[in-house]
């Protein structure tokens, strides 16, 4: 009886989150949604028959009933349940983000599943029913079909069943062998055709020699949003006046789309791995972009306007090179949330440090401000409506502008703007429905998640805009720095120049929810995943909103791609998890 009432309360639920979603219509439809639910409702009959306690059956259906009614609430606003990864996200510096989604409507859709869980067996036992074997015979039967009937029916992962989804991302689900570990391979070459040349910059190598650096990391900035880049609203009028001399690189994509692992790899010029916590990532012996600085001279600081604590951070950027490491605890400031102290409080502090060196020290300036995170609280929420998410997020770019206009006139103030060379881009995108289910950064891989702005300023040196149509990734981050300055990148680095002509590609992966790995090799954009071994690609050229997938039209090279990612992303995992530099 009570595996039958779990069933129903599963049933409820998954219609509760399902409600408003298009649904793909098929054959398969109903028991690539509803297989997950059997499988875990038979699994815990079996469990109740064995231990054969009332008592701890009707714990376990209670615990169960309880953990579904929660992940309404998660599923509806983030169309995932949750996963090991994002429960390892939920702590204290979320907590405004979690409040904000505490609504009278959220609570009523939960209280509706409650209910369910409450009423099934109490009509159940009134009208003495049980589960018959005419009924458990063909759930058996259907379980081994439906992740054959997942993969013809594009879920976007509301498919999961909330226990399920718990206990497969806590095991892992990428598997690596020791060959694809110690193979040297350059990952950006396609494997489908040589790489085109593109937009050479190779006149600028060497060119910043001596000056200071200053890298700014934008948080949640995608490029969709800024006038630079075809928007028609200018959120950021700073930044916008900045690229008018400035290298402007069109097709800019993140790595991972979470600020800790996308740090690592601008950082490090390493490719992040997934499955891997953050403590794996102290262990890489890789010279980060600090070190190279410091080690040719140059003073090192790292101001961030958020928390070190938070998904582990401290252990990427702690012995780093940066001589100088503060966070919203030790800056302080006028207004702090969840998340972080205020932006001026941030860049004041970062001013006091360059105003401690002495006049003719070069240094090197790393600045993390967090204004741009949901849940997009400013302490001034204009120019834009607030009355949607959308409206605010522009509203916390258009004050973190503002810091990034005052950080430049404090520069300019001091003699050391035209001394200086400038890297500003954002270290992900965030999503607002573009792509059904899609929202904030973390979960998915389209344009809206990963593609972001990218300048490289040098005042004096620089003095119109170059646009680059070509393609790179953060990981080129730190080479070209070094580049552009005049200094050798380290050995290990797995990014290159991006002041290189040739066109390479740009790998991506995310494992918040769904596995998914990804590239960006020309026009073509490359989506896997893993879970259901399902294949997306578009001409982002032609297809800008990655509307039309043409995996079917293009069968070889999915293959290609297919092959190249699950080889990447496995031999990634094997060099994190052994610590290999």
């Amino acid at each position: 009886m009570r595996a039958l009432a779990l069933i129903g309360v599963f049933i409820v639920a998954k219609l509760v989150v399902l409600a408003g979603h298009p649904i793909q219509r098929s054959w398969w439809t109903p028991l690539a949604y509803f297989w997950q639910d059997i499988f875990v409702a038979l699994a815990f009959a079996l469990v109740d028959r064995i231990v054969a306690r009332p008592w701890f059956g009707w714990m376990l259906y209670g615990a169960a009933v309880a953990y579904v009614t929660i992940n309404v609430g998660v599923e509806r606003v983030l169309s995932s349940p949750l996963t090991w990864p994002m429960l390892g996200a939920v702590g204290g510096a979320l907590s405004d983000s979690i409040k904000r989604h505490a609504t009278p409507a959220n609570f009523a859709l939960m209280s509706v599943v409650v209910a369910a869980g409450i009423a099934f067996p109490f009509l159940m036992h009134r009208l003495k029913l049980k589960a018959p074997v005419a009924l458990i015979i063909p759930a058996v039967l259907l379980v081994p079909l439906g992740p054959f009937a997942s993969s013809r029916v594009d879920t976007i992962g509301l498919d999961r069943n909330p226990i399920m989804a718990l206990a497969s991302s806590a095991l892992p689900r990428l598997w690596w062998r020791s060959a694809d570990a110690q193979a040297d391979e350059d990952w950006t070459r396609s494997p489908v055709g040589a790489n085109l040349a593109g937009e050479g910059l190779s006149r600028w190598r060497g060119k910043a020699r001596g000056r200071n650096v200053i890298l700014i990391l934008l948080e949640s900035a995608g490029a969709r949003y800024l006038q630079p880049y075809g928007a028609n609203r200018d959120p950021m009028p700073n930044f916008s006046e900045l690229s008018h001399n400035a290298i402007l690189f069109e097709n800019a994509y993140s790595v991972y789309p979470e600020s800790i692992k996308e740090l690592f790899s601008v950082i490090c010029s390493r490719y992040p791995a997934m499955e891997t916590p953050s403590e794996s990532y102290s262990w890489i012996t890789t010279p980060s972009i600090a070190e190279a600085l410091k080690s040719a001279g140059y003073r090192t600081a790292l101001f961030h306007s958020g928390r070190f604590m938070y998904l582990g951070m401290y252990d990427v950027v702690a012995n780093r090179g940066y001589e100088v490491l503060e966070d919203a605890g030790a800056i302080g400031g006028n207004y702090e949330s969840s998340f972080g102290v205020d932006e001026p409080s941030t860049v004041r502090r970062a001013l006091e440090w360059v105003d401690s060196l002495p006049a003719d020290q070069r240094f090197f300036l790393t600045y993390l401000p967090v204004a741009g995170h949901h849940p997009y609280d400013s302490p001034e929420p204009h120019p834009f409506p607030g009355d949607t998410d959308e409206g605010r997020y522009l509203n916390a770019l258009h004050y973190a502008d503002a810091a990034l206009g005052s950080l430049i006139e404090g520069l300019r103030e001091r003699g050391l703007y035209d001394r200086s060379l400038f890297v500003i881009f954002g270290d992900h995108g965030q999503a607002f429905g573009q792509h059904e289910g899609n929202y904030g950064h973390s979960l998915f891989l389209f344009d809206e998640n990963l593609h972001v702005p990218y300048l490289i300023i040098a005042p004096g040196l620089i003095s119109e805009q170059t646009r680059v149509n070509r393609t790179i990734s953060l990981i080129d981050t730190a080479p070209t720095i070094l580049d552009l300055v005049g200094l050798p990148a380290p050995f290990g680095y797995q990014g290159r120049s991006a002041l290189e002509a040739d066109s390479r590609m740009a790998l991506f992966c995310t494992d918040y929810s769904l596995s998914l790995m990804g590239l960006r090799d020309g026009c073509w954009k490359y989506i896997y995943e893993k879970e259901s071994d399902r294949s997306k690609l578009f001409d982002v050229c032609e297809d800008s909103d990655e509307s039309r997938d043409l995996a079917a039209q293009e069968p070889e090279r999915v293959a290609a791609y297919r092959a190249h990612v699950l080889r990447w992303s496995a031999a990634q995992k094997a060099l994190i998890a052994r610590g290999k530099s």
